[in-house]
């Protein structure tokens, strides 16, 4: 990377980069990582993680050119934080299961925010994917009480929102109707934390169902000879009810 960024004979692009211009391929490095995983490539997994890695490396270099900090400072940073918060494992204290770990783990964390001064949801990245961020978001309000008790109540909340939104459209309003829309989205991201259900594995995984489903609807089409934008939405949606019942089967 010292290679790679060198102002005499290094890589123009390389040179050109700042933390701004490299963070975005840092988070598409990441998602290449978890698709692996989804996919149970380990193959690739290791290819990715060495990508991943190198995003570090190349973040870590260019801190070091301005004194900021280098690879060794990231590195003791992590091993730092882990011992602090493993004190089971590093040192005398004792947990009984894992939900008093768990306990244990945000109590330091909680330590750690306070000692910033940070607010209770201050942590919470908003460059995280906004599913995700309000999942984080609602299950942080939770741990103090701020939370509906029930998967039930969350669920009327549901419906309360929905019927709001429904009402929005039904004005012309879309301005409402974002707003709406959001509301009932946040409240998705509640019953996802309340299930402890990770929303973007969710998702996911129903993008995977829809793009199997769809697929044979046009391979289905494309062997008569037609394609979607030739059918009908009954006779799409008939295809659609065969692939739905042949995974079923």
């Amino acid at each position: 990377m010292a290679l790679l960024r060198d102002r005499t004979s290094g890589c123009a692009w390389d040179l050109e980069q700042t933390f701004a211009s490299v963070a975005p391929y840092t988070i598409e490095e990441a998602y290449e990582v978890a698709d692996a995983i989804e996919r149970g490539d380990l193959g690739e997994l290791r290819e990715e993680l060495g990508d991943l890695l190198f995003q570090v490396v190349f973040h870590a270099r260019m801190a070091e050119e301005i004194a900021a900090f280098d690879f060794n400072d990231v590195v003791e940073t992590i091993t730092e934080k882990m011992v602090r918060r493993h004190p089971h494992v590093f040192a005398d204290a004792n947990v009984s299961d894992l939900t008093e770990q768990t306990r244990a783990w945000e109590e330091v964390k909680a330590a750690e925010r306070r000692a910033k001064g940070a607010g209770w949801l201050d942590a919470v990245a908003t460059t995280l994917p906004a599913l995700t961020r309000a999942t984080k978001l609602s299950a942080r309000a939770a741990r103090v009480g701020f939370v509906w008790p029930t998967v039930a109540e969350i669920l009327a909340k549901l419906a309360e929102e929905i019927g709001e939104l429904e009402a929005e459209i039904a004005a012309g309003d879309v301005a409402k109707a974002r707003a709406e829309l959001g509301d009932v989205l946040f409240v998705c991201a509640n019953i996802a934390r309340a299930l402890d259900i990770d929303p973007e594995d969710a998702l996911r995984a129903t993008n995977a169902k829809f793009v199997r489903r769809f697929s044979y609807v046009e391979a289905t089409l494309k062997a008569s000879g037609r394609d979607p934008a030739g059918a009908s939405l009954a006779e799409m949606d008939r295809l659609w009810d065969e692939a739905k019942a042949a995974e079923k089967a």
